[in-house]
């Protein structure tokens, strides 16, 4: 959870999903839909899909227990090798390197390593670094947690506090003064934009949603249809009735690539529920928060069940 999130973001999901999953086999066991139903919010789907198909491998596998070596954990769904050398170090005291943006940076100023750290040559060179700076095994654990507080809480991307860091007296950038210059940083780039519309067909208090493929934007999760151009949502909404759909007013989400700019349309639908097509299901609006959404759909939602949102009349299904 703690890959690409926040702390504080993930100290609520972490406890909640404990309690629903406390062991392997008990994640192992659950339908993916629970899984990506209790990582809803966090964002990049696929570390919850990998985290319940590692489940699955280890249960079936090796009897629930995980390789004690940083090299078998790197072999498993989803475990990268900054996690793997992280977890080995915690749990078996290997003496193995982690990696993550924290520990480079500190790195990256301690030394004065030049060079952005996501370009490959940058990144041997901290891990030489790195690897040469192990204690003993017997310190793995509390030298891992260290070096990566120290990233997390002192060394900081913007205004360090190196009045207080506890190896300021050999660090190249505070003695060059070019804490703010490393690690060097990759030129901004402007984020491009996506175009989308979602279709919420609203039958009384349940919404017609959708399975998404298992990759791509919110693998997984339910979600209402989308489409590229108005015109084929249209086309789709005919199905249900004769009245077009009503466009709310756009909404922007920002991924980490891209920010995606899409429109809700509604369609009100009165008289007999229409069956739900393969892949989708109808879903009552108060049910929504136990359901495997995204945010911004979760959002969306929400406001149509308390009806802040803009309700349009309902449509006359032909």
């Amino acid at each position: 959870m703690l890959q690409q999130t926040r702390v504080e973001t993930v100290l609520g999901y972490y406890d909640r999903f404990l309690a629903r999953f406390p062991d392997l086999a008990a994640l192992a066991a659950a339908p993916l839909e629970a899984v990506l139903q209790s990582w809803a919010g966090l964002g990049y789907y696929a570390r919850a899909r990998q985290a319940h198909r590692c489940a699955r491998l280890l249960v079936q596998t090796r009897g629930g227990v995980f390789p004690e070596d940083a090299a078998g954990l790197e072999a498993l769904p989803g475990i990268g090798p900054s996690t793997a050398a992280a977890i080995a170090a915690f749990c078996h005291g290997e003496r193995a390197a982690i990696l993550d943006g924290n520990v480079k940076r500190v790195l990256a100023r301690h030394a004065a390593i030049e060079g952005d750290p996501r370009q490959r040559a940058t990144h041997e060179q901290l891990r030489r670094v790195a690897t040469e700076l192990l204690p003993p095994a017997r310190d793995m654990a509390t030298y891992t947690q260290a070096i990566m507080d120290l990233g997390a809480t002192i060394c900081t991307r913007t205004r360090p506090r190196c009045e207080r860091c506890p190896v300021a007296a050999t660090c190249r950038a505070r003695s060059e003064g070019r804490t703010d210059e490393l690690p060097a940083r990759r030129p901004a780039r402007a984020r491009p934009e996506r175009q989308a519309h979602l279709l919420l067909v609203v039958h009384r208090r349940a919404v017609l949603l959708e399975e998404r493929p298992p990759r791509g934007l919110w693998g997984g999760l339910l979600s209402a249809p989308q489409f590229d151009e108005r015109r084929a949502l249209r086309r789709a909404a005919r199905r249900y009735g004769s009245a077009p759909p009503v466009a709310l007013a756009q909404r922007r989400h920002a991924f980490t690539h891209y920010t995606l700019c899409y429109t809700p349309h509604v369609l009100a639908l009165q008289g007999p529920r229409p069956p739900a097509a393969p892949g989708q299901r109808w879903l009552a609006l108060r049910a929504a928060t136990d359901a495997a959404l995204p945010a911004p759909i979760l959002t969306l939602l929400g406001e149509l069940r308390d009806g802040a949102a803009t309700a349009p009349a309902p449509a006359r299904r032909r």
